[in-house]
């Protein structure tokens, strides 16, 4: 007898082959038999005209600290994820001394937008070396499973004390210490180690993330820590990964160390001209583990009240009257015609950035309603809107603002959305060397909300899709699932094959769809996070166990620490 069977399902199974129709058992949490299943089991769930997919493999995601007290690890475990990888951008929580603790809160509240307060709160420090810290997540029962990396921000600052965030060069010893500190932490069970070189990273006194201006001797020998060690992954965010020096500082350390290299832009001369699939190709002509990451769609600030951000927020009036008021209040200020009118004649203090031309800027921001819409065009956006009726830009998007009780959201995306088209991003993404990531799950909590973005890539790129073409589900299913997993060492998951955990998403993929953003006050401390919910999920099952049922949490916590595993790639298949 089997533990459960799904049957009558149509199988995608990760693998990129054609899709079929198969039943698939389960006993002691590993996928034991496929195909027509007459034996019985405990529990039976009748797939009929439903996907059945593995569970999605997020590598890119940012839930260090939510990891230690939330056993849900949500919004992603709504989304169908299986599994997270977390430590990205060079930013986490060990190994830490007792006096950095709140740096690496500072430091992690500044990059990734995640409140303090809650991370003081929720976070219950019972480690100090990374070692410790792998023990502290294995202890904590959660729905889906969690891997981590070691990060570069604690490493400097755990050996460099106050010295780490500046462009002080660390001595031979500083670097040696490092160097065995990341190779601690991967012989524990990290699955590598990240960093970050890019000026965007600062922390809430706008300092400069540790490692930002780290030499190419220091990242080369804590790459060479890791040598030797199989599956270990080393990720870099960049601002310069569209300058040829770079990339060939990146080819040399791959050469040099063997290690996979997983890439992040965040600069526009990376996108130009198709760079990064030019180098993306180059690394796979030349037989090189450099894995970009792109998303499925361009990391978009929201605009709104429920957001940290919107186009008055530099206004004077807003920030000396309005700005810390509850939403009730503030949409009651908003409404009044004399506010209006104030905020209207203003303009902004803040002159650089997103904010040096608010009308202009508004050409580019688009109201998401309902069913969100994230490849619009430009009559679509706010500037178009206004254009149509006849009214002052800033006015229109005065109006929608607080129209709908002040719940709507506008999307603006930061990047890559050229021509207002998503095809560029589909030939990046269809790249073989490149993976879907940057969802950036339990980060920026106040003005994104892509935890969502696995949903996004199979409604939009696999169904929704008008302007351009799409891509078949059995593509987008192997790349959320074994084209991750493998590329971290995990070959035990990402595929409905015999001998694998059974992470299984069971999906009504006609009713598969996002809502819209919203704003919900339930981090530790009543701290806020902007979330992103959905619809079509069926089952989510984990290690063999229903977590989710129709969105809602069964109360199975069968999720684990994956520890990275020495066993190489050819050994695993």
């Amino acid at each position: 007898m089997y533990d459960l069977i799904i049957r009558n399902g149509t199988v995608i199974d990760g693998t990129g082959n054609d899709r079929f129709a198969a039943d698939v058992a389960i006993t002691n949490g590993k996928i034991t038999k496929i195909g027509e299943i007459e034996g019985t089991a405990t529990e039976e769930i009748n797939a009929q005209g439903k996907i059945v997919a593995p569970g999605w493999v997020d590598i890119h995601t940012h839930y260090d600290g939510q990891a230690t007290w939330d056993p849900l690890l949500a919004p992603s475990s709504w989304h169908g994820v299986t599994t997270v990888v977390m430590g990205n951008c060079g930013v986490g929580f060990a190994p830490v001394k007792p006096d950095d603790q709140n740096f690496l809160i500072e430091l992690m509240e500044g990059v990734e937008d995640i409140p303090g307060a809650a991370l003081s709160e929720g976070i219950d420090w019972k480690w100090e070396s990374f070692p410790e810290y792998l023990d502290t997540l294995e202890s904590i029962p959660r729905a889906i499973d969690v891997a981590t990396q070691v990060p570069h921000g604690a490493i400097r600052a755990y050996v460099m004390g106050e010295r780490c965030n500046t462009d002080y060069a660390p001595t031979k010893a500083e670097v040696e210490e490092m160097t065995t500190l990341v190779r601690e932490g991967v012989e524990a069970g990290a699955l590598g180690f990240s960093s970050s070189k890019t000026l965007l990273h600062k922390d809430v006194h706008g300092e400069y993330m540790p490692g930002t201006f780290s030499g190419n001797d220091e990242m080369l020998a804590l790459g060479l820590g890791m040598k030797g060690l199989n599956n270990s992954v080393f990720e870099l965010v960049s601002d310069h990964l569209g300058e040829d020096e770079e990339w060939a500082w990146v080819t040399d350390f791959q050469k040099q160390t063997g290690l996979t290299v997983t890439l992040i832009a965040t600069t526009a001369p990376a996108y130009e001209n198709g760079k990064m699939y030019k180098l993306a190709e180059q690394a796979r002509t030349e037989g090189r583990e450099i894995r970009p990451q792109a998303a499925g769609r361009p990391t978009g600030v929201l605009h709104g009240l429920q957001s940290s951000f919107n186009a008055f927020v530099g206004h004077p009036t807003w920030r000396k009257e309005l700005a810390q008021l509850d939403h009730e209040d503030l949409l009651a200020k908003l409404s009044e015609a004399t506010t209006k009118a104030q905020l209207l004649s203003e303009t902004s203090v803040i002159q650089g950035g997103l904010m040096q031309d608010l009308p202009s800027l508004m050409g580019q921001v688009f109201p998401l309603g309902e069913n969100p819409n994230y490849e619009p065009l430009p009559e679509e956006s706010i500037a178009g809107i206004a254009r149509a009726r006849g009214l002052d830009v800033m006015e229109v998007m005065y109006d929608m603002l607080i129209a709908n009780d002040g719940k709507e959201l506008f999307y603006q995306p930061l990047g890559g959305y050229q021509g207002f088209s998503l095809d560029y991003q589909k030939k990046l993404l269809e790249h073989p060397n490149v993976l879907f990531g940057l969802s950036d799950g339990g980060a920026h909590c106040g003005v994104i909300a892509d935890a969502g973005m696995p949903t996004f890539i199979m409604t939009h790129w696999g169904r929704d899709r008008t302007r351009g073409e799409k891509m078949s589900l059995e593509f987008i299913v192997r790349s959320l699932t074994s084209s991750t997993a493998h590329a971290y060492g995990m070959f035990d998951r990402g595929q409905i094959t015999e001998g694998m955990i059974a992470d299984i998403n069971i999906i009504d993929f006609n009713r598969l769809r996002l809502h819209r953003p919203e704003a919900i006050f339930d981090l530790p401390a009543g701290g806020r996070r902007l979330v992103q919910r959905a619809e079509g999920y069926d089952v989510t099952i984990k290690s063999g166990e229903v977590i989710f049922n129709k969105g809602e949490h069964s109360g199975a916590l069968p999720g684990k620490l994956v520890r990275r595993s020495n066993v190489a790639a050819a050994a695993a298949s």
